[in-house]
């Protein structure tokens, strides 16, 4: 039904209906997938082509698309796009495709990648994707300085050579995290990203802005709690088990014994007890274990 209200099922009457079809067999990696008994083709995969054909018909039809731009690997769903435009309306289109840029290890930057970031930061904060260029691999920062940053070629051949000669500092990816951030987010973006960043490395935590800290914290385990439990205060080996950093309470007087745990930024005992003028912003309790496990605990 719902390609039917498209007109995309018109589309096909058209042109002929073998005409998608016989599009995507041509294909050498659409042929050798369906004479692959083992791997096959979903239809999925199959209809994809037809779809972004069709897309780009509909685009053109009722916005005036002539040109669309991608990744080189969309090339052969382009092609297709324009030849069923000329079969259906004698409608002349464009593709345009650059290079995939690809990461040392051959995964690509792209949407449907693991970890990959969006260019708003309703999607992604500015912290996250400060994080996201300062946590790129050393094989890879000097290739994303050249293509993603407007810095002068000397500019980036110094800090190459800075960043070679000690690579815990991470030269290179610090400036490659400014670059870009500052660029997407502005100034106001960048600093607040490159605090919240300092923040989590110390622990110090407390001077961030509730908004700094919903985004850094926002992946990471959390729970809610109610106010009133802390009422005359609570004690940290009874609230410890309720987080993801104690699985009892004899574990978690071992790790106040021990000093491992600290309560927005501030290092407690076995005997210390959370009280409602201890909360950030008067409702956020972050509790860290050691140096790299936090929770987050909200209270209202």
């Amino acid at each position: 039904d719902w390609l039917r209200k498209l007109g995309f099922l018109e589309v096909l009457r058209d042109v002929g209906k073998h005409f998608a079809v016989n599009m995507m067999i041509q294909k050498d990696s659409v042929r050798e997938r369906l004479n692959n008994r083992e791997q096959g083709i979903s239809y999925t995969e199959f209809s994809y082509m037809i779809l972004q054909a069709y897309d780009f018909v509909h685009l053109n039809r009722h916005m005036g698309v002539t040109l669309q731009v991608s990744g080189s690997d969309q090339w052969g769903n382009i092609v297709a796009g324009i030849d069923l435009a000329r079969r259906c309306d004698q409608a002349e289109l464009y593709g345009l495709t650059a290079p995939l840029v690809t990461k040392a290890d051959g995964g690509k930057f792209g949407k449907t990648e693991k970890g990959a970031v969006w260019l708003t930061p309703a999607r992604t904060s500015p912290y996250a994707y400060y994080q996201f260029w300062l946590n790129v691999a050393d094989d890879d920062v000097a290739r994303f300085l050249k293509v993603y940053t407007l810095l002068e070629r000397s500019t980036i051949e110094q800090l190459l050579k800075d960043h070679n000669e000690d690579r815990g500092l991470r030269l290179a990816q610090r400036a490659l995290a400014e670059w870009t951030t500052q660029f997407l987010h502005g100034d106001d973006g960048l600093e607040r990203a490159m605090k919240a960043s300092e923040a989590l490395f110390s622990g110090d935590v407390a001077g961030l802005d509730e908004a700094s800290l919903e985004e850094v914290f926002a992946s990471a385990p959390s729970t809610e709690h109610a106010l009133s439990e802390l009422t005359g205060g609570l004690p940290l080996a009874d609230l410890l088990p309720l987080t993801s950093l104690a699985k009892s309470k004899r574990e978690a007087r071992e790790f106040l014994a021990n000093g491992a745990i600290s309560i927005n930024g501030a290092k407690l005992d076995a005997d210390s007890r959370l009280e409602a003028a201890q909360l950030l912003h008067g409702r956020l309790a972050l509790i860290r274990r050691g140096r790299k496990h936090w929770h987050l605990t909200r209270w209202s």
